[in-house]
């Protein structure tokens, strides 16, 4: 089953702390994999390039689809590919799913490896395209990151799916907020969203339905540009996921 329009759900979380495994399906992940429609046992793939493909990071994933009733895949592309076919493999998927971890590096072995013209495809075929932090950043067309070091710069060359800015960690990173607007008011970034931890943000198409969050009191933002060269952020209440 894919969704009946091209879907993205980019956030700031999606896994919490497991009660037998390390981690967990928290409602976001849960809720990528209820908009997919997938009926039976659905199926998500885990990119996890943007932290090095770490194996250790791929099995954590695969138990908690074993928890929850998931059949995880994983998609390495170091030391090559896992796969064979990226465009079919993916194109099976329920949900696509990508961690956080180094945007700028990911979306150069992306570019590698053909997949950001892939992931158009899987878009517009309806496959949920989710994930956290870099996987929330590289389907807009960029953000702030801390891919080049400690003090966060702006990234610009995301894979523009999203016509917009993307904001992570809003709330929990005290570089985040400030550097967002910045960029946002001197132009360096278009007007965009943004999500504290453990909220998320559902396009339908390239148009935002709605925020959401898996933490009580948690919000979005939109900024823009305001008219005198400042950033103005306006808040969205984000409607609360069933823990």
């Amino acid at each position: 089953m894919t969704a009946d329009s091209p879907t993205i759900l980019a956030t700031s979380g999606g896994l919490r702390r497991g009660r037998r495994v390390e981690v967990e399906f928290g409602p976001l992940i849960t809720h990528a994999l209820d908009l997919s429609g997938a009926t039976g046992r659905p199926k998500l793939c885990f990119l996890g390039t943007a932290y090095g493909d770490q194996r250790w990071h791929n099995f954590r994933m695969s138990e908690a689809g074993l928890v929850a009733g998931v059949d995880v895949t994983n998609l390495n592309l170091f030391p090559m590919p896992s796969v064979d076919d990226m465009h079919g493999h993916l194109l099976d998927q329920d949900v696509v799913w990508v961690g956080g971890g180094s945007v700028a590096g990911l979306l150069v072995m992306w570019r590698l490896h053909g997949l950001d013209v892939i992931f158009h495809d899987v878009w517009q075929a309806g496959v949920v395209l989710g994930g956290v932090s870099a996987g929330s950043l590289c389907w807009h067309i960029g953000g702030t990151t801390d891919s080049f070091g400690p003090d966060l710069r702006p990234v610009t060359d995301g894979l523009a799916l999203l016509p917009y800015s993307n904001g992570v960690h809003y709330d929990s990173e005290a570089q985040r907020r400030p550097l967002f607007q910045r960029c946002v008011a001197d132009g360096t970034l278009p007007a965009g969203y943004a999500t504290d931890d453990g909220v998320g943000l559902l396009y339908r198409g390239t148009d935002l339905v709605e925020a959401l969050t898996e933490v009580e009191g948690k919000s979005a933002y939109h900024v823009a540009r305001g008219p005198h060269g400042d950033a103005v952020e306006t808040q969205i209440q984000a409607r609360p996921l069933p823990y």
